[in-house]
């Protein structure tokens, strides 16, 4: 990353510096924290311990004065910055002229750019259809409708670490117990899983791991299943919320190939991954995968709540006249934050950024992987980035060290993230647009943290 680089994207008014002026939480987020004990079910978490007034490029400001440096954009949302320029002057001038019609009432022309957007940049150069909707889970919840549809078959096959999303059939479609689907069943049916090629933990060795996960997922889908009855099979390219896991080489490839043999559609989950997070628009470009399907959100709006399933024309033309929408779906607004977010994320080559950026953070990860045996494994690509904590000479999970290593980093002023099925990795998701000098800082204040 050079000079030309911390200069690239515009960050909006707020300085680019760390600032801790008080404890963490101070005083006037602690008196907010009363309000929400009050107010919020608890069953809603927080990471960071404090109450948010201010955010923009590579910083997140409390009611206290504190800067935070932001490893986090709200979950790979912000990509572009929070506030983002171009983002909120699209959005302001939207708001002045209407703030809602319903696309399936009175239809409106930023939605259709959208997707004709969506429609161009998404992996594959064959015809497509796109529809938005408001969250990841209900754009993975429409494109397992469309799926099933489209062929006329109902079972749909997911793999282990996988996360998907909070509704009945997505908290289905999840792997992990705690927190997200503990207590909240039953789920839907016709749900299988897969073993996932996980490099680090499979058992014969990271080398074999991507033919051999794809091998016993095959047969195990031909044994359990029947190929005759799967209508889709779902994935994220890079998973999320079960700890930055790629998997490994081929194993990608060999199930697209498997759907394309049986008639079954490959549904990418690139909820986390989409939007030039990973150092290419859409993770799947790193394999040559071509989806069946594609379901985006985070990203791609700057903050506002908007989703999107992309797919073959011949499989989204399918489903009849009202069969799919929501009253909200493809907001006006955030129609115009994501059409902001395209320029930005085009204009300004933001996959170059999130390039660089892993080329910042993963020699610095490694090196700290070499100087502290509790970092078991070092993953990720372009601005999508985790480390793996385990107990010192094994492979077990050390979740207590991972929260410990994230409160410190919180108190020294860093946001960062937990993830994984084991609770052990913290993972890393910088905005695309944070200044060189902060990015370097991070990791000066994680490396100090596990000192």
């Amino acid at each position: 990353m050079s000079s030309q680089d911390r200069t690239l994207p515009a960050v909006g008014r707020l300085q680019q510096e760390r600032r801790v002026v008080t404890e963490i939480p101070g005083p006037n987020s602690r008196a907010l924290a009363e309000r929400r004990r009050a107010a919020v079910a608890p069953g809603v978490g927080s990471v960071l311990p404090v109450q948010v007034t201010d955010a923009g490029g590579g910083v997140v400001m409390d009611a206290d004065g504190n800067t935070f440096i932001d490893f986090a954009s709200g979950i790979a949302v912000t990509s572009v910055g929070n506030a983002n320029p171009r983002v909120v002057e699209r959005v302001k001038a939207q708001a002045e002229r209407f703030t809602h019609t319903c696309f399936m009432v009175a239809p409106y022309e930023s939605y259709v750019a959208v997707c004709e957007n969506l429609n161009r940049i998404t992996p594959g150069d064959h015809e497509k259809r796109s529809i938005l909707v408001n969250s990841g889970a209900e754009a993975v919840e429409n494109a397992v409708k469309i799926a099933r549809y489209a062929t006329g078959r109902q079972a749909v096959v997911v793999f282990d670490h996988g996360y998907h999303g909070r509704t009945l059939l997505t908290m289905t479609l999840t792997a992990k117990n705690m927190p997200y689907k503990h207590g909240f069943g039953p789920y839907a049916p016709e749900v299988y899983r897969m073993p996932l090629a996980y490099p680090y933990r499979w058992p014969t060795g990271p080398d074999d791991c991507g033919p051999e996960a794809a091998a016993q997922a095959i047969d195990q889908i031909t044994k359990q299943i029947g190929p005759e009855n799967l209508a889709a099979v779902l994935v994220e390219p890079i998973l999320g919320e079960g700890g930055f896991i790629e998997p490994a080489p081929g194993f990608l490839p060999a199930l697209a190939e498997f759907c394309r043999a049986s008639g079954a559609l490959f549904v990418a989950d690139e909820v986390q991954t989409g939007f030039a997070r990973t150092g290419d628009l859409f993770a799947c470009e790193h394999e040559g995968i071509v989806p069946d399907l594609v379901a985006t959100a985070k990203g791609i709006a700057g903050g506002l709540p908007l989703a999107a399933v992309t797919g073959r024309a011949e499989v989204m033309d399918v489903v009849h006249g009202g069969g799919l929408g929501g009253t909200f779906g493809g907001n006006p607004l955030a129609c115009e934050a994501a059409l902001a977010v395209l320029e930005e994320i085009l204009e300004r080559d933001l996959v170059g950024h999130a390039r660089r950026i892993g080329g910042v953070m993963l020699p610095r990860l490694r090196a700290m992987a070499e100087r502290f045996p509790a970092i078991g494994d070092v993953r990720g690509r372009g601005a999508m980035v985790a480390i793996e904590l385990v107990r010192p000479g094994t492979k077990e999970p050390d979740s207590e060290l991972t929260a410990e290593i994230a409160r410190r980093c919180h108190a020294r002023g860093l946001l960062v993230l937990t993830a994984g099925t084991y609770g052990n990795v913290l993972r890393f998701l910088p905005p695309l647009v944070i200044p060189e000098h902060l990015l370097t800082e991070g990791l000066d204040v994680l490396e100090e943290a596990f000192a």
